[in-house]
């Protein structure tokens, strides 16, 4: 018997985009036995299953490569499953330059899939069977919401595309649109080397939400709107992980009128600059210019000459707490749901499932946050599941990632903000400009109240980089 051409295959895809589907269809086949989401980072291969191959979720995490070993050694037939973005990144490492591993990639138009996984959330309602049962909700849409997940998205595909050009291998690329042709499952089929062909697509699954986006979305024309300044194309794709970022261009603000550029570090202040650069000329906020391509960027380059690039840094202590405030205590931040529930349940974050009630107390907060910064160690390291997200990746990192288009001419601690932003403002010929206010951090405990050594150590071992290349002092209680 010949032997097969790959050892398994990895569906690329993500939320909405029909790869449950997909795999119905493909385990129609006699010979493919694909596993669904095995390195989703709630659970194992599907829904409510905590184990797979004699890996529970903890195993799982420690040696996520011998999941795969185990899967390939005790599947019949050729074996597979789906891999999103932000599953685990050691298992991309992996497969991505392994010929042996067959790449298989589904896309969909991502405005769709965004306002599915909306839908979704909204009713619960994650998988259809019978039609009869069908929820519907309208969303609202949020440009700023979509425009990162675009980002993150258009980085992820980019370093698909180069480790698959670096090491002379090729993907079956199939849309959302073809999932129910048979004729391209038959090549998918082909292409993976199946004995087995069939007649039609799977019957098992509906789709959820047919219709026009315009009866799914609340806010439609404020939608296509924003849409029309979204970088659509991808244009500042980069490679996603620690110690390198993209550049995130998209990110940057700058003033219509005075040469003014700010180059936000998410989870420092940002809120506070952005008021503060909407008052010089009167402009207002809503004027600023944002989510700019590279090309509109080097317009405003050479249509504002002398022009000053800024980022605000925030201590790592105050930097972090402002992210575990905001992103992780809460239960109602869609984009951090996954990563929360990891962090409670493999790395055993003292926080409830559900945001903490009025009998939250100071030394729970104290500990909660602890454990947060002591996650962060191995996760900026690289040896977490979880993806390093950029409200805590190190600011020096993602400084490096901008230096990809340019380097910011200042860098203001957040504690100079009241006299540098103005000085900055001088430089460009703005004789008065408002104080910039400064920024709260969310949350009813203030870090004063449950600050002490442990948690400055903690921050120190996360965020070594900063503390030496930024010249961060020891967190200064006020």
């Amino acid at each position: 018997m010949a032997r097969r051409r790959f050892d398994a295959f990895v569906l690329f895809a993500e939320m909405r985009t029909g790869s449950n589907y997909l795999e119905d269809s493909l385990n129609a086949l006699p010979d493919i036995a694909c596993h669904g989401e095995v390195y989703n980072p709630t659970f194992l291969g599907h829904h409510n299953r905590f184990e797979l191959f004699g890996f529970d979720m903890a195993r799982r995490e420690t040696d996520p490569v011998g999941l795969l070993d185990a899967m390939i050694a005790q599947t019949q037939g050729l074996p597979g499953f789906r891999l999103f973005h932000d599953h685990d990144d050691r298992v991309v490492e992996r497969i991505l330059p392994d010929p042996r591993i067959a790449k298989v990639i589904l896309t969909r138009n991502p405005l769709d899939s965004y306002v599915s996984r909306k839908i979704a959330t909204a009713t619960g309602q994650w998988r259809l069977t019978d039609a009869k049962n069908r929820k519907e909700a309208k969303i609202v849409f949020d440009v700023d919401e979509f425009a990162e997940l675009m980002d993150r998205l258009a980085r992820f595909q980019d370093r698909l595309r180069r480790g698959l050009q670096v090491t002379g291998q090729t993907a079956f690329h199939i849309r959302y649109e073809d999932i129910n042709d048979p004729d391209v499952l038959n090549g998918l089929a082909g292409f993976l080397g199946s004995e087995g062909r069939v007649d039609s697509a799977s019957k098992k699954l509906k789709r959820q939400n047919p219709g026009d986006l315009a009866d799914k979305v609340e806010n439609y024309d404020e939608m296509v709107e924003a849409l029309r300044d979204v970088d659509r194309f991808g244009l500042t794709a980069s490679p996603d992980a620690e110690p390198t970022r993209g550049a995130a261009v998209p990110g940057f603000v700058a003033h219509p009128t005075a040469g003014l550029l700010f180059l936000p570090l998410k989870g420092a202040p940002e809120q506070a600059v952005l008021d503060w650069m909407g008052e010089i000329g009167g402009v207002g906020r809503d004027a600023l210019l944002r989510r700019l391509s590279q090309k509109e960027l080097r317009q405003w380059m050479k249509d504002h000459p002398g022009y000053r690039s800024f980022s605000v840094l925030r201590h790592p202590v105050k930097r972090a707490y402002n992210t575990f405030c905001r992103f992780i205590l809460p239960d109602d931040r869609a984009a951090f749901e996954d990563a929360r529930k990891v962090m409670r349940q493999r790395y055993n974050l003292p926080i409830p499932g559900k945001a903490p009630g009025p009998d939250w107390t100071v030394s729970q907060q104290r500990a909660a946050f602890q454990a947060f910064l002591e996650f962060l160690k191995p996760n900026l390291d690289g040896q977490t599941s979880v993806r390093i997200d950029a409200a805590w990746a190190s600011q020096a990192a993602i400084l490096q990632g901008m230096a990809q288009v340019l380097t910011p001419h200042a860098l203001i601690a957040e504690e100079d903000m009241a006299s540098a932003l103005p000085e900055l403002a001088r430089a460009v010929g703005v004789a008065d400009t408002p104080a910039p206010r400064a920024e709260v951090i969310p949350g009813a405990i203030p870090l004063d109240d449950i600050y002490d050594g442990k948690i400055e150590k903690a921050a120190i071992d996360a965020y070594r980089r900063d503390y030496l290349t930024l010249g961060f002092p020891r967190w200064n209680r006020r």
